[in-house]
């Protein structure tokens, strides 16, 4: 993996795994900061699903791995859509 590609544009995933004792939490900020950064057009599922291939395989025990794992799994969860559902007054 080179430091700053397609699915990691500023190599945040890829400086998570160097951190040694890293924490999820800590994960889970420097996930926000990289789901910011990627840019609008490119499919958020599939930057994840690479990342996991790229790393998931040698490190699976890594919490940035679980953190980028629920990150997938959440996009398939569904969601309520639409905005305001008006009730009728009384």
């Amino acid at each position: 993996m080179i430091k700053g590609d397609e699915n990691d544009p500023k190599g945040l995933i890829f400086e998570a795994y160097r951190i040694d004792g890293i924490t999820k939490s800590e994960c889970r900020t420097i996930f926000l900061d990289w789901a910011l950064s990627i840019p609008v057009e490119r499919e958020t599922g599939q930057a994840l699903t690479a990342l996991l291939k790229t790393y998931g395989k040698d490190h699976p025990d890594h919490p940035m791995t679980e953190v980028i794992t629920e990150g997938l799994a959440g996009m398939s969860a569904p969601r309520r859509r639409g905005g305001w559902r008006s009730r009728p007054r009384n």
